[in-house]
């Protein structure tokens, strides 16, 4: 396998599990150093054991400022550099907007967009010529899903700060692109689809090829936004989502 992160200090937010641990094991085995955030210890230390490589895994939680300087200060003190931040933490709460509380709308935003927006800016000090972030959307982001107004726009914010912060961060010559998976076989995901009979084939049935994605085909393309291959690819947003949002 080629080693496309040698030496590279890649930073995961939410990487104990789904999407952002298969992307972990990913950077990992091509070379890069990883840390991964999580909010229980637990759930920490069995994702750096499967990570192997010399992952390291720092508890914390994004929306806590505190947490977030704490874990930059560890990757400073161990390698004084940031070269990918890939923003996964993320939360999925559907809720009807009628329903809706302050509870929810603080959740929601508190984690999606706040703590993403923190886990980049903290970052930057750390960060040099030819540094990536990715930001981790969906296709929520651009489709009108019933039912979760509050996490649609929400991940729509996401993709509207990765536009803005491709301008403000072209000087400095570091890179922000959207990965925007569609529905993906996580352990959340089945447990939804295992509670609520007929789920999964409405969903599949909504998708040109006719499946859900691997965890492995969205790490591919977060790995392919953080690397040289796309040294051109700046303000997009990469859609892995079998079709759905462009057709």
């Amino acid at each position: 396998m080629a080693n496309r992160f040698e030496d590279k200090v890649v930073v995961i937010t939410g990487g104990s599990d789904g999407i952002g641990l298969a992307s972990a094991q990913r950077f990992a085995e091509e070379g890069a150093r990883v840390y991964i955030t999580a909010r229980r210890q637990d759930l920490l230390d069995l994702a750096v054991d499967q990570i192997g490589h010399g992952a390291i895994g720092v508890q914390g939680d994004v929306t806590n400022l505190a947490d977030l300087t704490s874990l930059y200060k560890s990757v400073e003190r161990d390698h004084g550099r940031v070269d990918v931040v890939f923003a996964n933490a993320g939360m999925h709460q559907p809720v009807a907007l009628e329903a809706i509380e302050e509870a929810h709308f603080d959740s929601t935003f508190g984690l999606n967009v706040k703590g993403l927006l923190f886990t980049v800016q903290k970052a930057l000090p750390l960060m040099t010529h030819g540094g990536v972030v990715v930001l981790n959307g969906s296709i929520a982001g651009s489709k009108a899903y019933p039912g979760q107004s509050l996490y649609n726009a929400s991940k729509a914010a996401v993709r509207s700060l990765a536009r803005s912060w491709t301008i403000d961060l072209k000087e400095r010559g570091i890179r922000v692109n959207v990965v925007s998976p569609g529905a993906t076989e996580t352990r959340l995901m089945r447990g939804y689809f295992d509670a609520a009979p007929g789920a999964e084939e409405q969903v599949v049935k909504g998708v040109p090829l006719g499946r859900l994605a691997h965890l492995e085909e969205v790490a591919n393309a977060v790995l392919f936004l953080t690397s040289s291959e796309s040294s051109y690819v700046a303000g997009h947003e990469l859609f892995v989502d079998g079709g759905v949002a462009a057709v």
